[in-house]
């Protein structure tokens, strides 16, 4: 009795391209965490983190987008340096910039939803520039809601205290990183295949 022995796949090419671009993007955020400058008005350091998030929405889409911030959850909770300035660990999850990285997700998932119209990715030529600086200004309002919140209950601040800290005090930052999104997405060198 003859045998055949055929190659099997179990994770077609298209699941396996997306986990190795959400793992990129989630790589992406954890790099760009090293990027920090000290903000004399709140407890928490501005990073780029928000300008990966942003692009995981826009290049991931909604499901894939959310999904490599969960991976970049994970793996920071399980000791890879990619909190903010190379933090690990699970105290970065309960600290006071808890409520602004596990908002990460949320964020790229609603970016996405929202250039994307929909789980499924559309050509970004035909996002027009008010929906990217929409989705970009939700993902912000996602980020501070639930940063804010958890700052106000770590560090039991007021809730004009909290938002002045850390949310007010970010805003300009906020403004540069949905411009250097728009511009990395408009750019002509950055195209995928």
């Amino acid at each position: 009795m003859a045998t055949s022995t055929e190659s099997v796949d179990l994770v077609g090419d298209e699941a396996a391209t997306n986990l190795a671009r959400a793992a990129l993007f989630a790589a992406l955020v954890g790099a760009f965490a090293y990027v920090t400058f000290p903000n004399p008005v709140s407890p928490v350091s501005v990073t780029l983190q928000v300008l990966g998030v942003f692009l995981a929405g826009v290049y991931l889409g909604p499901v894939w987008g959310a999904a490599s911030l969960v991976l970049y959850l994970a793996a920071g909770a399980v000791g890879a340096p990619v909190f903010e300035g190379g933090s690990a660990g699970v105290g970065a999850l309960v600290g006071q910039s808890a409520g602004y990285l596990w908002s990460y997700p949320l964020a790229a998932g609603a970016v996405g939803a929202v250039v994307h119209r929909g789980a499924a990715l559309r050509d970004l030529d035909t996002v027009g520039l008010p929906t990217l600086v929409g989705a970009m200004a939700l993902g912000t309002v996602i980020i501070y809601a639930l940063g804010v919140a958890g700052l106000a209950y770590v560090l039991s601040l007021g809730p004009v205290e909290a938002v002045t800290v850390g949310a007010v005090a970010f805003l300009p930052a906020e403004a540069l990183k949905i411009a250097a999104a728009v511009g990395i997405v408009r750019s002509d060198a950055v195209a995928a295949a």
